[in-house]
C-alpha cells in the first residue's frame, strides 16, 4: 500500500540535495494535509527549508515544486501560499490508491507480532458496594475501545479489571444489611444483586447523615459529630474485622460480592465489554502492605508514632503520602502497589495505562514516584488515560444520595428511545419482532458510545439521550444508517447481476468521488494517530466524516442508474469500500451495525 507523506518526504529531501547541495534530516521535512479552504492534496512547508536554499519562501516552494512534479509522476499541479507548498495528484493515482486499498486486507489495520509492545489497559474498577453508573458507562467504554484501537495499531493488548471489593465503603453497604434486611436476598427482593446491595449503602448514608444531625443537635460541632458517630464506628469495626479474617464478617462479604458481580456480569454484557484478566483488591493489597513494610525496612519509607506509614515527597514539590494507616490498615496507594507489582510479574509489560478519571492525576503521580523510590525498573511505564467527568442536562450525579443514572437504566432507556425514534420514521416496517429488538438494541448502543466517545477524553462532558438518536446528526445511528445504505446499494447490484464490480478501468472522476478516496485513504493514518494518542474521539470523528461525505457522494452522483458499466462498477466499488471501512471503524468504538434497517 503506497504511503503518501513517505514518498513525498523522499523525494523532498532528493530536492533538497539536489537544489542545494545540502542534505537534511527527514524531520526537517513538515508534509500535512491540504486545508480545505486551498487548492491541493498535501502541503509541504516551506519555512524550514529556506536555511538549505538560502532563498525566499515563493522561489524555494517554486524549485522545489517543480522538482517534485519532475520526479513524481502523479503530481498534477503545486501552488505556493506564504510559504506553504500545495500539491495536487492525479485523477489515475487516486484510482491507483483506491485499487490497492480494495487488494489490502484489514486495510489500516497492523499486524502483531513477536516484537510487539505489550500494553495492560486496565478499566472499569468498580466498587463493589453499588452498580455501574454513567461514569462508569464512560470509562469502560474509554477503556475498552483505547484497547482495540492499540490491538489495531499491532501492540499485544491485555485488558484488565481491578474490582475495589474492600475497604469502608464495602462495610458501609455489609452493616446497612445486616442491621434492616432481616435476612432477604436479591433473589427474594427480585432485585439485581449490584442495584440490590447500592441500596444498602445508600441506607448507610442516610442513617449515618440523620444520626450526624442529631448529634449536632445536642450541641456537638460536625467534626465531634463525625468523631462520635457509632454508626461510623461499627464499619470501621467491620473493616478491622474483615482484615483480621474474622470468619462471620468474611461470610457476610463473600455472599454479597457473589451477589454484586452475578450484576456486574449482566451490566458488561450489555455494554459489550470484557477482560482478560480480573484482578481483586483483596488479594493484592496484601502484597501492597508487604511492600510497604519492606521499603520501611530500606528506609525509603518512614513511620510516625502513632505508626502511620508514609513517604515524603516534598522533594518533588509534593507532600507526605501515607501508605499505611495508623491501625494497620491499608488505602488505595497500598493495594495499587500491590496491583501493580502482581500485574507486571505476570505480564512484564511495557507499558500499563490506568483508565481513571482525571481527579486521580496526582494519585499516579504518587504511585509512579513511589515506585521509583522502592528501585522498580519499570516505574516509568505507567500511563494515567485521564478522563473528564460526565453530567446530565439536569446536573451531577452523587453515589451516596441515590442519585446516580445507573448503567442498566440508561441502557434501557436508550433502547427504549431508539424503539420510539426508529417508529416515528417507519424505518422497520416489514421485520419481525426479533429482528426489531436487535436493531433497536444496536442503534441504541450505537448512539450511546458514539457520543460518549466522540468528546475528547479529557474533556467533561453532558450526556443527552433524545439528542444522541439523532439520525441525521453527528451521531451513531446517523453513521450506521449510511452503512446501511452501502449494504442496500450492494444488494440491489447484485439483485441486478452485477456481481464483478471491483473490475473498472481508470475513469475521470468527479471532486466528490475523489474526496472520498481521500477520505478512505485516511483511514491508516487515523488509527496511527488514535493510538498515539489514546483517543477513540478520533476515530469517532474520522467516521463521522466520512459518513458525511458518502452521503454528499450518494446524493449528487448516479450509482446504479449510471448507464456507463465501467463508471458503475467504479462507484459501487466506492460504496463498498467506504460501508466496509465505516464498518471497521465503528469496530473499534465497540459498535455493532444493522445490515439492513
Amino acid at each position: 500500500m503506497i504511503i503518501i507523506e513517505e514518498i513525498l518526504i523522499n523525494s523532498a529531501l532528493k530536492a533538497i540535495e539536489s537544489l542545494y547541495g545540502e542534505k537534511i534530516s527527514p524531520e526537517k521535512i513538515q508534509i500535512q494535509r491540504t486545508r480545505k479552504e486551498f487548492s491541493g492534496d498535501y502541503t509541504l512547508v516551506v519555512f524550514p527549508l529556506l536555511v538549505a536554499s538560502k532563498k525566499n519562501p515563493e522561489q524555494t516552494g517554486n524549485e522545489i515544486g517543480e522538482f517534485l512534479k519532475n520526479d513524481l509522476n502523479f503530481i498534477s499541479e503545486y501552488n505556493i501560499f506564504k510559504g506553504f507548498l500545495n500539491i495536487s495528484f492525479t485523477e489515475i493515482f487516486w484510482i491507483d490508491i483506491l485499487r490497492g486499498i480494495i487488494e489490502t486486507n484489514n486495510f489500516g489495520f497492523k499486524k502483531q507480532d513477536e516484537k510487539s509492545k505489550r500494553i495492560v489497559v486496565e478499566y472499569s474498577s468498580p466498587n463493589t458496594n453499588k452498580p455501574l453508573h454513567l461514569g462508569h458507562i464512560r470509562n469502560n467504554f474509554l477503556g475498552w475501545s483505547a484497547s482495540e484501537i492499540l490491538k489495531a495499531n499491532g501492540f499485544d493488548v491485555i485488558k484488565v479489571n481491578l474490582i475495589n471489593d474492600r475497604g469502608i465503603h464495602i462495610c458501609k453497604s455489609m452493616l446497612a444489611w445486616e442491621m434492616f434486611a432481616n435476612g432477604e436476598t436479591p433473589q427474594i427482593a427480585n432485585m439485581k444483586g449490584d442495584h440490590y446491595v447500592g441500596n444498602y449503602y445508600v441506607m448507610f448514608d442516610k442513617e449515618y447523615k440523620k444520626e450526624i444531625s442529631e448529634l449536632m443537635n445536642k450541641g456537638m460541632s460536625e467534626k465531634e459529630a463525625a468523631d462520635n458517630s457509632e454508626l461510623m464506628k461499627k464499619a470501621q469495626n467491620m473493616l478491622k474485622k474483615w482484615e483480621r479474617g474474622n470468619e462471620k464478617v468474611r461470610e457476610v462479604w463473600k455472599m454479597m460480592n457473589d451477589w454484586v458481580y452475578s450484576g456486574f456480569d449482566e451490566t458488561y454484557k450489555s455494554m459489550g465489554i470484557n477482560f482478560d484478566k480480573i484482578y481483586y483488591e483483596s488479594e493484592t493489597y496484601l502484597k501492597g502492605k508487604e511492600i510497604v513494610m519492606n521499603g520501611l525496612l530500606t528506609g525509603e519509607l518512614k513511620q510516625k508514632p502513632d505508626g502511620t506509614v508514609y513517604i515524603d515527597l516534598t522533594e518533588y514539590g509534593m507532600d507526605e503520602k501515607v501508605l499505611l494507616r495508623a491501625d494497620g490498615t491499608s488505602v488505595y496507594m497500598t493495594q495499587d502497589l500491590g496491583t501493580v507489582v502482581d500485574r507486571y510479574n505476570d505480564y512484564q509489560f511495557d507499558e500499563t495505562i490506568y483508565v481513571v478519571g482525571n481527579e486521580q492525576d496526582y494519585h499516579f503521580k504518587v504511585l509512579s514516584i513511589v515506585l521509583d523510590r522502592l528501585e522498580y525498573s519499570w516505574s516509568n511505564k505507567l500511563t494515567h488515560l485521564s478522563y473528564g467527568m460526565v453530567e446530565l442536562p439536569e446536573g451531577k450525579m452523587k453515589s451516596r444520595e441515590g442519585t446516580v443514572v445507573d448503567a442498566d437504566d440508561l441502557i434501557f432507556e436508550m433502547i427504549k428511545t431508539a424503539k420510539e425514534t426508529a417508529e416515528e420514521l417507519g424505518k422497520l416496517e416489514g421485520f419481525s419482532e426479533e429482528e426489531k429488538n436487535e436493531i433497536y438494541r444496536k442503534i441504541a448502543l450505537g448512539a450511546l458510545k458514539f457520543f460518549i466517545l466522540k468528546v475528547d477524553a479529557k474533556k467533561n462532558m453532558t450526556f443527552n439521550p433524545k439528542e444522541s438518536i439523532d439520525f441525521n446528526g453527528n451521531t451513531g445511528p446517523f453513521v450506521q444508517y449510511t452503512y446501511v445504505r452501502i449494504k442496500s446499494i450492494l444488494l440491489k447490484a447484485k439483485e441486478l447481476g452485477i456481481v464483478d464490480y471491483k473490475e473498472f478501468h481508470n475513469t475521470k472522476q468527479s471532486e466528490i468521488e475523489n474526496s472520498l478516496i481521500k477520505n478512505i485513504y485516511l483511514f491508516a493514518e487515523t488509527i496511527a494517530e488514535a493510538g498515539s494518542k489514546r483517543n477513540p474521539a478520533v476515530i469517532a470523528n474520522y467516521v463521522y466524516e466520512l459518513a458525511k461525505e458518502f452521503n454528499r457522494f450518494y446524493h449528487e452522483m448516479p450509482i446504479l442508474k449510471e448507464d456507463d458499466r465501467n463508471i458503475k462498477n467504479f462507484r459501487i466499488s466506492l460504496a463498498d469500500k467506504t460501508g466496509i471501512v465505516i464498518k471497521d471503524a465503528l469496530s473499534l468504538l465497540g459498535i455493532e451495525v444493522p445490515e439492513r434497517m
